[in-house]
């Protein structure tokens, strides 16, 4: 979205709901709270659609993005913070103005965000807190006009972690994991909206591809580029098309899923990946287990959306009596290919999950791999004689990737598996979401 979806357009028009202020709301419970931004995005009011929706979206993920940036540069500016009603309106009109910097329009972007947010305010909280609004985002606009990102060997870990709104413990690792340059191409990486990309589903060979799904250098995925929102709808809910990053695709490749083979895909939910492993096969049979809750609806209906292979669904835990599970279902007790996408720390995503990085604690780094080795042990013993094992994260960090696969090696459950290839996106290079997959073969 341009820097147009600023305040002056976004009022929403007479009688209709306004993303901006929605965008308020939200990032208010958000700085009250801390809620995920995709639980908060469902309270959203059924009335709020199309542009506004759209444009409230936009802001809530921009500030929640630059939050680090915005609140230090508030913090020098107001000594005591303002209620959160009127706390978000000032971290709404910060993003603006960082949208705004650069453009031609900017200087007058930036005089129109200073209206509205004094006139919101007047509604949203008080006169006097108007006031406040009305000083502190014209100070706000020299603020961050004046700051660059840092460059060169002079920049330290806080002067990143700051400009680029990420915690500096986080900036400080990926500088000793990736080097500095690496490091801040990831940074920039997370700061800029993710692109929407799609897999084309279509079965029916005379039905001709939408042309509006702009062709990638990925096979089968497609971006789609902005204003198609109305015309991408029907197409989800028929099946033939699929939200869904080329990154997810690299561990089923490496998986490789063969016509008429059964197979397991365990953490399946929300079954992006079960999905594009039916078809790859186009025969034969999926089982997708996960643990009972929230995310398994979703797992259902994308597993309704299955052509050609027969699917099932598990509701079990892996670490606990996944056997008796799959015999309840009448189900294999081992499988010639298993894949295990593993709950991680997500640092390959944050473009999409912008407010990962301000869940995510030192702490994660030592509690996730623990936890996925004892998946991985897990969905090792699933695996038949001379059967393949995938094992993935969309991590980007070691951690969870080469050191959880060497412990497995190092363990006793390690032994009858060789590790036959692994692939990696850092999202910098590859140009799409960081992953990373292990294909392990049990001799």
């Amino acid at each position: 979205m341009s820097p147009l979806s600023h305040s002056a357009q976004a009022a929403g028009g007479a009688g209709r709901p306004s993303g901006w202020l929605a965008a308020v709301n939200l990032i208010a419970r958000w700085l009250e709270r801390r809620e995920r931004i995709d639980a908060l995005f469902e309270t959203l009011p059924a009335g709020l659609a199309g542009a506004e929706r759209a444009r409230c979206q936009h802001l809530v993920f921009g500030v929640v993005r630059h939050f680090g940036r915005l609140e230090s540069a508030l913090g020098r500016l107001v000594a005591h913070p303002p209620r959160f009603s009127t706390r978000a309106v000032l971290f709404v009109a910060g993003f603006e103005l960082i949208e705004a910097k650069g453009t031609p329009e900017a200087d007058g972007i930036a005089a129109k965000v200073v209206h509205h947010a004094v006139e919101q305010t007047k509604t949203l909280a008080s006169a006097a807190e108007a006031r406040l609004v009305n000083a502190v985002v014209r100070k706000l606009i020299v603020a961050l006009a004046g700051t660059a990102p840092p460059r060169g060997v002079a920049a330290t870990a806080a002067d990143l972690a700051e400009y680029f709104s990420h915690p500096e413990w986080l900036v400080r690792m990926w500088i000793t994991q990736f080097g500095a340059e690496a490091a801040r191409s990831l940074l920039e990486w997370n700061q800029q909206p993710a692109t929407v990309y799609a897999r084309w589903r279509g079965v029916d060979a005379a039905e001709v591809r939408p042309e509006w799904l702009k062709p990638t250098a990925w096979a089968g995925f497609f971006e789609v580029e902005s204003g198609n929102w109305t015309k991408v709808e029907p197409l989800l809910r028929s099946g033939k098309l699929y939200l869904q990053d080329p990154g997810t695709r690299l561990a089923v490749e490496l998986l490789a899923p063969q016509a008429g083979e059964t197979l397991l895909d365990i953490c399946a939910a929300p079954g992006g990946k079960s999905l594009l492993m039916g078809d790859t096969m186009k025969t034969g049979k999926v089982v997708a287990m996960d643990l009972p809750g929230a995310r398994i609806d979703r797992l259902k209906e994308n597993l309704a959306r299955a052509n050609g292979v027969e699917v099932a669904l598990v509701q079990a835990d892996v670490l606990l009596e996944p056997v008796m599970a799959l015999r309840e279902h009448k189900l294999p007790e081992s499988f010639s290919a298993v894949l295990i996408d593993v709950p991680c720390s997500n640092t390959g995503v944050m473009r999409h999950r912008a407010d990962v990085k301000w869940r995510l604690q030192e702490g994660d780094f030592k509690k996730h791999p623990k936890q996925q080795l004892a998946l991985l042990h897990a969905a090792a013993r699933l695996v038949a004689p001379g059967g393949r094992l995938v094992y993935s994260t969309c991590s980007v960090d070691g951690a969870e990737n080469d050191r959880v696969v060497a412990e497995f090696f190092n363990s006793r459950a390690g032994g009858p598996f060789k590790l036959e290839a692994k692939v990696q996106s850092l999202p910098w290079v590859t140009g799409h979401d960081g992953a990373a997959a292990f294909l392990l073969r049990r001799s």
